[in-house]
């Protein structure tokens, strides 16, 4: 509590909150920031509770045992063979993640000591610098490989060009329109909403839209002048551009091939935002020319794909477990922790109880947005990735390429894009890959020089938790 006449203690919104997870390397700072936000969640279980029930009620009155059944209806299989696939995708990858989880372990153990993060642990929620621990890139300047090699701090550069959001989001356009894509019309720039507001409280949560879906189009954001910004700026462009590609189509065929492929799109493209495409834009001062500088790049690269995959998958699978009454109301939390410790191998830094309802502090919880598609994507857009560079005639490793300037490329982008959802999704992938189903191979071909890094570097750990 303030101290009598002294000025009341700020409240701080969620993006403060961030950015103190985000730069603080003080344990009990961490902690304070990450409780302080998980602290707004339980006014919220009552309702989610009441959603719930009314959300199982509308899905049983179109034919479906529940919500969740639902939304694994809308992938062109049966909800099962869904679920199945979901499975297959993780069990191809999770070998990846638990070198990545084992080696960033150790760093962390050496930072905050043994006693806080223990041999065959978990790691604790607060200390992987994002307030879910969905992505660990930023914590990359605590455990970067190797010292000494060309610099990726992008906002550094940013900041230093003081980049506005126009400007930034400009970089992204730049981008689709050397594909062979239009410029975005007036509109979008006069409609958008790029900075927050200092008079009035807006969700800053990114988003993208073409209102009343008639190439109306316009992106929701708060941009901040970082690196995370501009490759969410690609991810937003991504919806942008298949909204545009697919508005004349018939009303029921406007949108992605899955949800997955809207996801996707713009994360593709981010893919060839490489070390030498960033040199272009004056955003690095030298490209990583070595096996060292190789690393330091895939492994901050593997910080935000790898680290995501299983927070992308268990989002859902917890509220599956909801929607279908496996959990119950009272176990929510219990049920939660369970997912994250099994999936993510990570931990509350505080003990929980029932009183708690951490998944009520995720965005996409209490807004009712499916979840899985974030996972599926983060697998496609490697598939796509591969797909794009083998169209821009691009040899050599996979991670090297920028497919930037490349009409080929955007040919065969605007051929899957402009299908919106008028073919199954199989066909879509099939027009653009050449394949008919998601191959996690991509993924990990991507990686696969990290891979024997990390091995290498866990030798003498204990891994897994």
């Amino acid at each position: 509590a303030a101290a009598a006449g002294a000025a009341a203690p700020k409240c701080l919104a969620l993006n403060d909150l961030s950015k103190v997870l985000r730069t603080s390397r003080r344990w009990d700072e961490l902690l304070e920031a990450w409780a302080g936000w998980h602290a707004i969640a339980p006014p919220l279980r009552p309702k989610f509770e009441r959603y719930v029930a009314l959300g199982n009620k509308g899905a049983a009155e179109i034919g479906f045992p529940d919500v969740g059944a639902l939304w694994r209806a809308g992938y062109d299989m049966s909800p099962e063979a869904f679920e199945a696939e979901t499975d297959r995708l993780w069990g191809k990858l999770k070998p990846l993640y638990d070198e990545l989880h084992c080696h960033v372990r150790a760093r962390l153990r050496a930072i905050h000591g043994k006693e806080r993060i223990g041999d065959k642990a978990p790691i604790p929620a607060h200390v992987l610098g994002n307030m879910w621990a969905q992505d660990w890139s930023n914590i990359y300047a605590l455990m970067e490989p190797y010292k000494g090699q060309p610099s990726l701090d992008v906002t550094r550069k940013i900041k230093a060009k003081k980049l506005d959001e126009k400007q930034m989001v400009s970089l992204g356009e730049r981008f689709f329109t050397s594909l062979g894509f239009d410029p975005l019309p007036a509109t979008f720039w006069e409609r958008s909403l790029l900075k927050k507001p200092v008079d009035r409280e807006v969700v800053c949560h990114a988003s993208a839209w073409d209102v009343g879906d008639r190439d109306d189009l316009r992106i929701k954001m708060c941009v901040e002048p970082t690196e995370e910004d501009l490759i969410t700026i690609h991810h937003e462009l991504g919806h942008i551009y298949y909204y545009h590609q697919y508005y004349k189509l018939p009303v029921l065929f406007q949108s992605g091939a899955n949800d997955g492929f809207h996801e996707g799109i713009g994360d593709t493209l981010a893919l060839s935002v490489t070390p030498a495409y960033l040199k272009t834009l004056g955003l690095v001062d030298r490209v990583p020319e070595d096996e060292k500088g190789l690393i330091n790049f895939l492994f901050k690269k593997a910080l935000d794909k790898i680290a995501f995959l299983p927070f992308g998958k268990l989002i859902d699978q917890w509220r599956w477990d909801v929607f279908a009454g496996k959990t119950r109301p009272a176990d929510y939390n219990q049920a939660w922790w369970a997912l994250r410790l099994r999936y993510q191998g990570v931990a509350p830094p505080v003990p929980r109880s029932e009183a708690d309802f951490d998944p009520g502090a995720k965005f996409h919880v209490p807004a009712n947005v499916p979840y899985t598609r974030y996972f599926l994507a983060s697998i496609y857009q490697f598939q796509f990735h591969r797909a794009l560079c083998k169209a821009a005639g691009h040899t050599g490793p996979l991670h090297t390429c920028s497919i930037h300037g490349s009409k080929a490329a955007g040919e065969k982008l605007r051929a899957m894009l402009s299908l919106g959802a008028s073919r199954p999704w199989q066909e879509a992938m099939q027009a653009m890959t050449g394949e008919s189903e998601a191959d996690p191979g991509a993924m990990l071909e991507y990686f696969e020089p990290l891979r024997r890094w990390l091995k290498e570097q866990n030798k003498n750990e204990v891994c897994g938790w």
